[in-house]
């Protein structure tokens, strides 16, 4: 049976690592990875207009893996409208990219799981392979964070390099050209961020039950025994 710290350290640990794949879950499934302003150029041309008069023109988007909305400005009012990434859009952007993204999270899911049942089995006792042991849990922990982080820097590259924004806003717009003035990574994008840390705190927590800590041993006082106590 594992040590009192020990057993501490690794429910510790399957507990982070569960989160992580709530965190996952729940990032993927909400559509505020990015947001962003949107000017419609076309519109601010055709009335060629100054800086007070842009507010007039300029909308704002907001999209996740698989859905979003934007609302469009174009010197009438503004118009909501919702989308879905799936199946049309995809294939106005990166879809190789946009689908490995989606595959990242989702192998990243899986070792979450799986690393939250090796934490767990840890806790309640020492197994006799070292693969089902602590460095087994680290495996599963770094495959986890790692695919995480994979779907991060692909999500930032689709955003950075492929003006993923840009498209999407100017998707099925015949008429109009929007132009990116700005976009943020919302809660979702961070949220995965959060989840890569919890794997690299529970690689730190299983390395820090791996310590063997001295025992502290405490010395026995001598008993001395003298004629006298013999006689009583």
């Amino acid at each position: 049976m594992p040590g009192c710290f020990k057993k501490t350290l690794f429910a510790l640990a399957s507990l982070i690592s569960f989160v992580s794949f709530i965190l996952i879950v729940v990032a993927m499934g909400t559509p505020k990875w990015m947001t962003g302003k949107i000017l419609c150029k076309t519109g601010a041309d055709l009335v060629n207009a100054t800086d007070p008069e842009l507010v007039k023109f300029i909308g704002e988007i907001y999209y996740g893996l698989f859905r979003g909305g934007k609302i469009r400005q174009c010197g009438l009012g503004g118009r909501r409208s919702k989308f879905t990434i799936f199946p049309h859009m995809v294939k106005k952007l990166n879809t190789g990219l946009h689908v490995m993204i989606i595959m990242f999270l989702c192998v990243a899911i899986f070792f979450s799981l799986v690393s939250f049942g090796f934490c767990i089995l840890n806790a309640i006792k020492v197994p006799y392979r070292a693969i089902n042991g602590p460095a087994g849990a680290c495996l599963w922990n770094f495959l986890a964070g790692g695919f995480v982080v994979l779907a991060v820097t692909s999500f930032m590259a689709a955003v950075k390099l492929h003006h993923l924004t840009e498209r999407i806003a100017n998707f099925r717009e015949n008429v109009f050209q929007f132009v990116v003035l700005e976009e943020h990574f919302e809660d979702c994008f961070w949220i995965c961020v959060a989840s890569a840390t919890a794997h690299a705190v529970n690689l730190l927590l299983i390395a820090i039950s791996g310590i063997h800590f001295p025992k502290i041993k405490t010395k026995t006082e001598e008993v001395n025994v003298t004629a006298e106590d013999i006689m009583y």
